[in-house]
């Protein structure tokens, strides 16, 4: 009788043992017939510290990965092995001290194991110095403005990166471009095989800079300025965004930079010296109603038209409407005050470090003609220049 039973046993556990197998078989199957592994692990990036995180990330992934496995399956073979259904018996002994001390010191070199590589990688990305290019990285609400530092700041570069998908395609009233929500009218255009610094900063709340390729991702913080680096290897459109909820608009914040070789980058970098030289230049000019309308409308779409509507109608009462009330047909001074230093406790963000004299005048002007407004006044930059100058 005994003997039967323990054939009985026997061909039991056989059989639960193979439908285990057939388990793990299906679930293996499945998951490489449903995930694509490179679009579900982090990204290898294009610079060389960001293979070396990458690398970390494997590392430690395949650690974590068989230490479950060992436990789980130790665990799961027990359950099904030595269940109370085959006639097994629970054990009596409350503890062993050898056991206790084995899963004590062995995770401690497994963790030491996994802290020196580590540490390295760290050390290696929070190092910025020596660096080729220093790029001040600065955080609005909700756009990008980049700042390419000199010793001469006559020949410094600054400018806005905005988002490039027009309101018409993510309120659906037109079809979607290809790199829908992750285009800007102004990339960021740096050299390949050269170190790039990034300052990174806020000018109102908190947001986030990250590149995947570049392995680099860091909070700007009003107050604050945090470092990154990257060597690019490769020439390149590389995309990212914002990773911070920054407000209304934070899925509208995208970031694009453009790596070229040093020749191309050098043309670049002299092409936009010579715009901020013609900025200054047409800052003194006297500007026509006609060329202050044109390039009002074009700062209005990128600048203002997220908050105030294309139609400028607004979104009341968070974002007022700017036909036929309001300062838009008030005292112009109070007008281009606002605009130039926002207002304390709303979303009006100040402009002045954002837009030049020319394009704060203009869109100005195009806010107070525009909608049927036809106020009739005209702002030359001279004028909001020497706002600003008072100012500082």
């Amino acid at each position: 009788m005994a003997r039967k039973e323990s054939k009985v046993g026997e061909g039991q556990r056989l059989k639960t043992s193979l439908q285990w197998l057939i388990a793990v078989a299906a679930l293996s199957s499945s998951w490489q017939a449903l995930a694509d592994w490179s679009a579900l692990n982090m990204t290898k990036g294009v610079t060389a510290i960001s293979r070396e995180v990458y690398d970390l990330h494997m590392l430690i992934f395949t650690i974590c990965v068989v230490i479950g496995v060992l436990v789980f399956g130790v665990m799961i073979w027990s359950m099904l092995v030595h269940r109370k259904s085959l006639g097994h018996k629970p054990a009596t002994f409350s503890h062993s001290t050898k056991l206790e001390y084995a899963w004590t010191i062995i995770p401690i070199f497994i963790l030491i194991g996994m802290a020196v590589p580590a540490t390295s990688t760290l050390r290696d990305m929070y190092d910025a110095s020596g660096a080729d290019i220093d790029i001040e990285v600065r955080g609005y609400q909700w756009k990008w403005q980049y700042t390419y530092l000199s010793d001469d700041p006559t020949q410094e570069v600054k400018f806005i990166s905005s988002l490039l998908t027009p309101p018409d395609e993510y309120y659906n009233r037109t079809p979607k471009r290809e790199h829908y929500l992750a285009d800007v009218d102004n990339p960021l255009v740096i050299p390949i095989n050269k170190r790039v610094r990034f300052l990174v900063t806020s000018n109102d709340v908190i947001h986030s800079w990250w590149v995947p390729d570049f392995a680099v991702k860091k909070d700007a913080i009003p107050g604050f300025v945090h470092e990154a680096w990257a060597v690019v290897e490769e020439p390149g459109i590389y995309r990212g965004k914002c990773t911070e909820l920054c407000g209304k608009d934070h899925g509208f914040m995208p970031i694009v930079v453009k790596a070229v070789e040093q020749a191309e980058y050098e043309s670049w970098l002299a092409m936009k010296q010579q715009e901020a030289l013609q900025v200054y230049e047409t800052v003194g000019k006297t500007w026509t109603m006609a060329e202050l309308m044109e390039t009002g409308e074009q700062v209005y779409t990128q600048a203002c038209q997220s908050c105030h509507q294309a139609n400028g109608q607004g979104i009341p009462p968070a974002f007022p409407s700017l036909v036929g009330q309001g300062l838009a047909i008030g005292p112009i001074d109070a007008h281009i005050d606002i605009v130039v230093n926002g207002k304390a406790g709303s979303a009006m963000q100040a402009f002045a470090a954002q837009l030049n004299p020319a394009e704060i005048a203009a869109v100005v002007t195009y806010e107070r003609n525009a909608w049927g407004n036809n106020v009739g006044d005209l702002v030359q930059p001279r004028a909001v220049n020497a706002l600003i100058s008072s100012e500082e």
